[in-house]
C-alpha cells in the first residue's frame, strides 16, 4: 500500500522554512547592529592592553620626572608651594566610544528573534516528519533544514553559558543562505524514502550526522572571523585568541560525535547491504572528514599548534565536511546516491 502523504502539512512545512528565512534575517539586522555600534571597539587583545598601558604609564612619568627635574634646576634647586609642585601623571589609555543603548537592545531583540526563528526551524522539521510518517532527513534538503537548525541550536545553548553574542550575526546569516540554499537548488517534494532509509537507524547515525555538522559549522565560522581579525586594528570583534578558544571547543566537543556517527554508519550498511565498510564516496569522505579534524586535535594537543596553522587545517576539515554532505551526493552518486538533488 503507497505511502499517504498529508499534503497540507507539507505545504505548510515549506511555507514555515520561508517564514524562517526572513526571521533569521531580522535577527543577523539586530545582531550586526549591537556589533556595529553597541560593541566597544578593542586595538589590542586584552592581555596586551594591559602591558601597553603599563608601559604608556612608565614612559609618561618618567618624561614628566625629567622635564619637573630640569625647571627645578632652572629655578634654583626646586621650590615648594604652589608654583613648585608636579601633577602626577594622568593615566593613559585609548578612549572607548560608549556603546549605544539602542544598539544593545537591538541585540536583545535578535536574541528572542533567533529563538523565535528556532521555534520556526524545528516546527518545519516536525510538520514535513508528520506529513511523511518518517524521519524528516531522507533527502538532501530535509539534511540541510536539519543542519541549520543544528548550527543555530549550537550557538544558542552556548549562549545561555558564555558571551558569545557576537557570533549572532554570523550564525544566522549562515543558517538564513542554508534554508535559502535548500529551497532554491535542494528542495523535492514530500515523499517516500527508498527501504534502506526506512528503518531505525536514520534516527541514529543521520541524527549524530547532524548534530555534528551543526557544531562544525559554528567552528567554521569562528574560524573565518580568526582570519579576518586583526588584533593590531581595533575591531568589534572579540581577540583571535578568544575565537580560537571557541573554535577548538566546538570542535572537541562535535568530534566524538562524528565519529560515533561514522560508526554508525558502517553497522547500518551491515544491516542494509551486508558488510561494514565498501568504500563508497560518501564512506571515503566520511572517513577523510574524520581523519582531517583528527590531524587537528592531534596537532593541536601534541605538536602545540595554535593560531592560523591550525585554524587553516580546520577549515579545511569543514571544507571536506561539506563536500561529504553535499558534493558527493551531486557529483560522485554511489549507494549514497539517493539524496533526490533536482536536475
Amino acid at each position: 500500500m503507497p505511502m499517504q502523504i498529508n499534503e497540507g502539512l507539507a505545504t505548510l512545512s515549506d511555507q514555515i522554512v520561508l517564514v524562517t528565512v526572513l526571521l533569521y534575517l531580522v535577527a543577523m539586522i539586530g545582531f550586526a547592529l549591537e556589533l556595529a555600534f553597541g560593541r566597544a571597539r578593542t586595538a589590542v587583545a586584552p592581555g596586551q592592553a594591559e602591558r601597553l598601558k603599563q608601559r604608556e604609564l612608565v614612559g609618561v612619568g618618567a618624561a614628566r620626572g625629567d622635564v619637573g627635574a630640569r625647571e627645578g634646576a632652572e629655578d634654583g634647586g626646586g621650590a615648594s608651594g604652589e608654583g613648585g609642585s608636579r601633577t602626577e601623571p594622568e593615566p593613559v589609555g585609548r578612549t572607548e566610544p560608549k556603546p549605544a543603548g539602542w544598539a544593545v537592545r537591538a541585540g536583545s531583540v535578535a536574541v528572542v528573534l533567533s529563538w523565535i526563528a528556532w521555534g520556526g526551524n524545528l516546527a518545519a522539521i516536525l510538520a514535513r516528519g508528520i506529513a511523511v510518517d518518517r524521519w524528516p532527513w531522507g533527502n538532501m534538503y530535509e539534511f540541510v533544514v536539519a543542519m541549520c537548525f543544528a548550527a543555530v541550536t549550537t550557538f544558542l545553548v552556548l549562549l545561555i553559558r558564555w558571551p558569545i553574542r557576537f557570533l549572532g550575526a554570523f550564525v544566522t546569516v549562515t543558517a538564513a543562505l542554508g534554508l535559502g540554499f535548500a529551497v532554491l537548488f535542494l528542495h523535492v517534494q514530500a515523499g517516500p524514502v527508498p527501504p534502506s532509509l526506512n528503518t531505525y537507524w536514520i534516527a541514529i547515525h543521520v541524527s549524530a550526522a547532524i548534530v555534528a555538522s551543526g557544531l562544525f559549522t559554528v567552528a567554521a565560522v569562528c574560524a573565518i572571523l580568526y582570519l579576518v581579525r586583526n588584533d593590531g586594528r581595533p575591531s568589534v570583534l572579540p581577540s583571535r585568541a578568544d575565537l580560537e578558544r571557541v573554535v577548538h571547543n566546538a570542535i572537541v566537543i562535535a568530534f566524538p560525535i562524528w565519529t560515533f556517527a561514522v560508526i554508525a554508519g558502517a553497522l547500518w550498511a551491515d544491516r542494509a547491504w551486508g558488510r561494514y565498510w565498501g568504500w563508497d564516496p560518501k564512506e571515503v569522505w566520511s572517513f577523510i572528514t574524520w581523519v582531517v579534524y583528527a590531524a587537528y586535535l592531534h596537532a593541536r594537543a601534541t605538536a602545540g599548534w595554535r593560531g592560523k596553522a591550525a585554524i587553516i587545517v580546520s577549515l579545511v576539515a569543514f571544507a571536506c565536511l561539506l563536500f561529504n554532505l553535499i558534493g558527493v551526493n551531486i557529483f560522485l552518486g554511489g549507494l549514497h546516491s539517493y539524496a533526490d538533488v533536482p536536475k
